[in-house]
């Protein structure tokens, strides 16, 4: 099924009738467009959404795999946009997930349980959201991957990953902390300050009356914590491409940058363990 807009998606009845999880996925280029579709589906998503300008195209298998929006991705907030119309239109308490093309969630065991048994999992635990680390990956050859994206050869770093006190009107905010690492630390001149947080709630369970905001948090604060009062909660890690392309995109950080790798630098293995191993999601009480 294809919309051709925000507005004709969310009056449609397929929408309104969703059954979760939902993910949205929101193209703003061609680059493994497919991949990301693929991964999300295979992780048991029910229904997924990609947001895309029209000219994109995916592989003819997948159109009947995916519902298609078309809208132009690059616009100012369009992200904003995009989550909160989902957020309004699904039903209430519907599992919402989002990410960018180049983008792959992971989860603790997420190889051999689906992210419906996991999520039912969390809201078990009275949780109704779930903080989510981006986790940068990047090609290690340059030369042979020129936008940075290598599915084959794909490294992060291992370790340069830090949290400050969210501060807020009446000093640091309860359970909730602003993360840091990744290309976003270590090449911070070339990111604005506002978009250097490795921190995002990708993942919630919709309600009319909050809203999703520029930074990638709620409005009810209590969405934003990264667990409850009494013991550790469950979080997740979105393996992103996006900053690595955007760096090679941006010619004032393009020609200063020869190669993402450092000698923090480690091959990605794709798995869920790997990514629990170097502290980038936490278990919680589910085994």
């Amino acid at each position: 099924m294809r919309f051709s807009g925000l507005d004709e998606m969310v009056s449609d009845p397929a929408i309104a009738r969703a059954k979760g999880p939902v993910a949205a996925i929101i193209a703003e280029d061609d680059v493994e467009v497919d991949a990301t579709i693929r991964h999300h589906l295979g992780l048991g998503f029910r229904e997924v959404v990609l947001f895309a300008p029209g000219e994109l195209t995916v592989a003819a298998e997948l159109e009947a795999s995916a519902l298609r929006v078309d809208y132009p991705t690059m616009k100012l907030n369009a992200v904003v946009e995009i989550v909160n119309a989902l957020n309004r239109a699904l039903p209430e308490k519907t599992w919402l997930y989002y990410c960018y093309n180049a983008e792959f969630l992971y989860f603790p065991f997420s190889e051999t349980r689906s992210v419906g048994e996991m999520l039912a999992f969390h809201a078990e635990e009275r949780r109704f959201s779930m903080l989510s680390y981006v986790v940068d990956v990047y090609a290690a050859d340059l030369r042979k991957a020129d936008n940075a994206v290598s599915l084959k050869d794909a490294h992060l770093d291992k370790s340069g990953y830090y949290a400050l006190a969210r501060n807020g009107d009446e000093g640091p905010k309860d359970r909730q902390l602003d993360f840091y690492g990744g290309l976003r630390w270590r090449f911070e001149e070339h990111i604005d300050e506002a978009r250097r947080r490795i921190d995002r709630i990708a993942l919630v369970r919709s309600r009319r009356d909050i809203r999703f905001r520029d930074d990638h948090t709620w409005s009810d604060e209590e969405l934003n914590t990264y667990s409850c009062p009494w013991h550790h909660n469950l979080t997740s890690a979105i393996v992103s491409f996006r900053t690595a392309k955007a760096l090679r995109v941006n010619p004032a950080s393009r020609f200063d940058i020869d190669t993402f790798r450092w000698h923090n630098s480690v091959p990605f293995e794709w798995k869920s363990q790997q990514l629990l191993d170097l502290g980038l999601m936490e278990p919680g009480q589910w085994f």
